[in-house]
């Protein structure tokens, strides 16, 4: 039998681009200020700042907050006009980041006044369409506030006095940057309940899990009957295993053709979807004593497309024999080799063997499930993995992966931006190495895209914070 389900990849970056929260660009010509603005921003000191200019070279990434609001910050070079050499290539980075991002803030030395190279970045930043909040740094006290005026005469908005050096006027800035930025993204329909952590025991028809259930409580709480589809209702109990008390929900059996059942068996199937919509993590149960049949990868590929994290827990090993054993192997290699990645567990629900072993394997699931990656430890990892592996030529052309982001967890779901698409089998690599680096034991992993091509034929990407802080001053 061949495997029915694929890795959780998409090949559409459009339906990403509300899941992915808002990227600020930092740009302006070297030495206005940008990594003190950036640094003031997120509330810590982490973008190098130096008294002379191009000190930032690469486009850097920091989690940032304001208002509740959580977006990524991008530091970018100076840009500069009519250069080459590397401070070209810093202008280029600059350029990309401003093309691919939500909201670009343009910080301008208001000491200074308006350069040339201001004026020729304004027509570049005018090019790309994007919201421009314009910080007029460097106003360190009122005296100075007649020299962010002058800055209305660069056509790009209002002027936000602010001085990255001691924080005035970040506040009315950042409320700028939030006011340009696209709608927040809608929330995922599983909403912190709090309380136990929720695990739903699915599977096809008899193979144990009210049994499991009962054993797991310590007493008979849900009917238990060799006639398979006994249980129609979603049952929830409360249970008290390994220190800690945990949500059960025991399903009924999720049959092969959902579309041909009626009545009662109907509504139960239904009843499991809605239960593993309520559930963190799914124990899926395979009875072993039996071969694994195309039910049993419809249910390990129905937790999967739902995000759950995933523990298989193979029933009724005390009725194996060595020649079943073996054969069971090549079937779990076989047909299972796509969720090799989640906990296994060997278990008797009828006489309580290794039942104990589901609790750290389900604590495993849930670890997975939760972990998130920092977006500047993320992009450094891409840019190993990268320069190792680069993406294959398509079309003649090889795509370039120019940033990357976790836009979630539970389950955790990576978005690349490139200039191009990905094959398949590059993005399963790049899979296949999260898990080997970062572990992911026991989630599903979504790795998707979003391509931004540019008509004048270079890409750019930026991506999206996890969590962050701001602390600025918010004096009015």
């Amino acid at each position: 039998m061949t495997d029915t389900f694929d890795v959780r990849t998409d090949a559409d970056p459009s339906d990403e681009e509300t899941l992915v929260k808002p990227v600020v660009a930092v740009v302006g010509r070297p030495n206005v200020g940008k990594s003190s603005l950036v640094n003031r921003i997120i509330g810590r000191r982490e973008a190098v700042v130096e008294d002379v200019p191009g000190v930032t070279r690469d486009r850097v990434a920091y989690d940032a907050a304001w208002q509740g609001r959580e977006f990524t910050l991008v530091d970018t070079g100076g840009w500069e006009t009519s250069v080459s050499g590397l401070a070209a290539m810093v202008a280029r980075q600059a350029e990309y980041a401003a093309e691919t991002a939500d909201v670009i803030l343009f910080v301008v030395d208001a000491t200074v006044g308006i350069t040339d190279t201001d004026e020729a970045v304004t027509r570049v930043l005018r090019a790309t369409k994007r919201p421009v909040v314009l910080a007029a740094n460097k106003v360190d006290g009122p005296m100075s506030d007649s020299d962010a005026l002058e800055l209305w005469n660069l056509g790009v908005g209002e002027p936000f006095a602010v001085s990255a050096l001691h924080g005035r006027g970040t506040g009315d800035l950042l409320d700028a940057l939030l006011e340009a930025m696209p709608g927040e993204a809608p929330r995922e329909s599983l909403e912190e309940e709090g309380g136990p952590r929720r695990v739903a025991l699915i599977g096809r028809p008899n193979v144990g899990k009210s049994s499991l259930l009962n054993r797991l409580a310590g007493e008979d709480r849900v009917v238990v009957d060799s006639v398979a589809g006994t249980t129609r209702d979603a049952v929830d109990e409360l249970v008290e295993l390994g220190g800690k008390t945990w949500k059960f929900i025991d399903t009924a059996g999720i049959r092969r053709r959902f579309r041909a059942l009626q009545g009662a068996d109907y509504y139960a199937t239904m009843r499991t979807g809605t239960a593993l919509e309520r559930a963190e993590v799914a124990v899926v149960l395979l009875d072993v004593s039996e071969p694994l049949a195309e039910q049993d990868i419809r249910v390990v590929e129905q937790v999967v497309e739902s995000g759950r994290a995933l523990v298989l827990a193979f029933n009724k090993w005390d009725l194996l024999d060595e020649d079943r054993r073996y054969y069971l192997e090549k079937e779990i290699d076989r047909q299972l080799a796509r969720v090799s990645w989640a906990p296994r567990v060997n278990i008797s629900a009828a006489t309580g063997r290794h039942v104990e072993r589901l609790v750290p394997a389900i604590e495993t699931g849930l670890a997975g499930w939760d972990t998130r990656i920092s977006t500047g430890r993320l992009n450094t990892w891409v840019k190993e993995l990268v320069a190792a592996t680069p993406p294959p030529v398509r079309g003649g052309k090889q795509p370039k992966i120019l940033f990357a982001t976790q836009a979630d967890s539970r389950p955790p779901h990576i978005v690349l931006f490139t200039t191009g698409f990905l094959e398949d089998n590059y993005r399963r690599f790049i899979e296949r190495r999260l898990r080997e680096d970062f572990g992911f034991e026991g989630t599903p992993v979504k790795v998707s895209m979003r391509i931004r091509e540019k008509k004048s034929g270079r890409g750019g990407g930026t991506g999206r914070a996890s969590k962050g802080s701001v602390r600025p001053d918010r004096k009015r």
